[in-house]
């Protein structure tokens, strides 16, 4: 699998795009690619679904994906800094669904923190970082129904 299994969606980021997207990322992760993985649940994430695909039932969104994957890389692979990479994501999102995307950035932003707490932000790029209760404000807002709850109960799990 390579990075054309996404391109052959066009400009799509349908249900379908956000399947392909997490097989893409577990594709990933298998070979030891722990940062490429991560971005590619990055792109499931912020794909064009509603709630109502089946694609969903089976394949809820990410967040525990996510959080599985930041406390499950092994010390000796590449990860980069998530906590710097979600901080600069969700303050340079644009259209389209801007908010929505946003705010599930911020979501996998505040579960890097719980899970992987060494990593410090970026000093040099000065964002107001969003409390717990901004993020669930902003995701019950923008985002699907279920999901603020889904989100909240990978990162109690997260904290733990």
């Amino acid at each position: 699998m390579d990075a054309g299994a996404l391109t052959a969606h066009g400009d799509e980021r349908d249900a379908e795009f956000y399947l392909t997207a997490l097989t893409y990322a577990q594709y990933l992760w298998q070979r030891g690619l722990a940062a490429r993985a991560i971005l590619k649940l990055d792109r499931a994430l912020l794909s064009d679904v509603r709630g109502h695909e089946t694609e969903l039932r089976d394949w809820p969104l990410p967040y525990e994906a996510m959080a599985w994957f930041l406390r499950h890389t092994p010390p000796d692979v590449f990860i980069g800094n998530p906590r710097v990479h979600f901080q600069h994501l969700a303050d340079r999102m644009n259209e389209p669904r801007r908010e929505q995307r946003r705010w599930r950035t911020w979501a996998c932003w505040a579960l890097a923190r719980a899970v992987r707490p060494e990593f410090p932000d970026d000093p040099k790029h000065l964002v107001e970082e969003p409390s717990l209760a901004q993020i669930t404000a902003k995701l019950t807002a923008h985002g699907m129904p279920g999901e603020t709850a889904l989100w909240q109960a990978v990162l109690a799990k997260a904290a733990r």
